[in-house]
């Protein structure tokens, strides 16, 4: 799947159109049941003739009643419909906590600049660190449009000078510089603030 935003997502496979909101669906199985105020009285009243005649739905959010009007057939639709979206917000979640998604999140940001700061890694740590990044790379970085990585430390490291733009050839580049780092002592945080700036210095950067 492409890296989209959840509202994105939504449009795409027509969940906001296909009206599956309790609001949208009452609305289509029956209709509200009113109060109007009568005058004589000073109060507002809500009228019986529905009371017993339809099944009845009262709404836990703002106490509203529906009454329920349509057939079975029209109800098992909706039945439908929801079991189709709850299965697709499932594949969505899924989607969302699997491979580097797990560790990162989702990057939809189109320039980004990768801060390494591995800390107090031990070397097999550090291994899986740099695997973690090369997963994000060859998954997520791929799709969007300039990076850069930069490497907290005494000497600031950095993949290139500015963000480059994506493609195949730039990606396997920056797997290959990631792997050929050397594992060092912690850095201070003094050097993880100035690699933060750095990297934030470039106005084209927005993640």
């Amino acid at each position: 799947q492409s890296l989209v935003s959840s509202s994105e997502w939504l449009q795409r496979y027509g969940l906001r159109r296909n009206k599956l909101s309790l609001s949208q669906i009452l609305s289509q199985i029956g209709f509200q049941h009113r109060k109007d105020y009568v005058t004589t009285l000073g109060k507002p009243v809500a009228s019986r003739y529905a009371d017993g005649l339809f099944p009845q739905y009262k709404r836990a959010q703002d106490g509203s009643v529906y009454n329920l009007t349509a057939k079975k057939e029209l109800i098992l639709h909706f039945v439908d419909c929801l079991m189709g979206a709850i299965e697709l917000y499932k594949q969505r979640m899924e989607w969302l906590t699997s491979e580097s998604r797990q560790i990162f999140g989702v990057i939809q940001e189109r320039c980004i600049v990768i801060v390494l700061d591995f800390g107090t890694a031990a070397p097999t740590e550090f291994d899986l660190c740099r695997d973690a990044l090369s997963m994000v790379l060859v998954e997520q970085v791929i799709q969007i449009a300039r990076f850069n990585l930069i490497r907290a430390a005494q000497d600031l490291m950095k993949w290139q000078q500015k963000p480059t733009p994506v493609s195949e050839h730039t990606v396997k580049a920056a797997v290959m510089w990631l792997w050929k780092l050397d594992h060092m002592t912690a850095v201070s945080h003094t050097n993880s603030a100035e690699a933060l700036l750095e990297a934030m210095g470039d106005e084209a950067v927005s993640s």
